[in-house]
């Protein structure tokens, strides 16, 4: 009689969590980077630039904002691609907003009226869904690089 072998899920290795990091970073910077380029009139130092930034940027978001949350998923043993996505869109989504809203409505901004107010709020909402979106497949490559199956 022949076992069967179930799933345990996927596992990853301190090599490929950092190599990870860095498919994610370059993922962010060459997003930033066509951002850039079709944004105005690009130049190549313009774009190189916005690739540079894209890549830090995205690193550090990594680390400071999906990482708590992807440790904890790890933790609870919800390795998939379907969380590395989820987490990426949810961050993403936040870190968009907050940032058109002037922190969620946090921070001083200019005066407007409600209706105004309103829009900016639907626009910014629209405006980082689309953005969740790249911050999801950032979070699948991420999850690509670094997980194995273990069986």
């Amino acid at each position: 009689m022949t076992e069967r072998v179930a799933l345990r899920g996927y596992d990853t290795t301190l090599d490929r969590a950092g190599l990870s990091l860095g498919a994610g970073g370059f993922a962010g910077g060459v997003v930033a980077s066509i951002l850039v380029a079709i944004g105005g009139p690009p130049s190549p130092l313009g774009i190189l630039l916005g690739f540079i930034v894209g890549v830090v940027i995205t690193a550090m978001a990594a680390v400071a904002v999906a990482g708590p949350m992807w440790l904890v998923a790890h933790a609870m043993h919800r390795r998939g691609p379907g969380t590395a996505a989820l987490i990426g869109a949810v961050c993403g989504f936040a870190l968009f907003l907050g940032g058109q809203t002037y922190g969620f409505g946090l921070f001083a901004m200019p005066a407007v009226d409600a209706r105004t107010l309103m829009f900016r709020w639907i626009s910014a909402a629209a405006t980082s869904v689309i953005l969740a979106g790249l911050s999801a497949a950032i979070g699948l490559v991420m999850w690509r690089v670094a997980y194995r199956r273990i069986y």
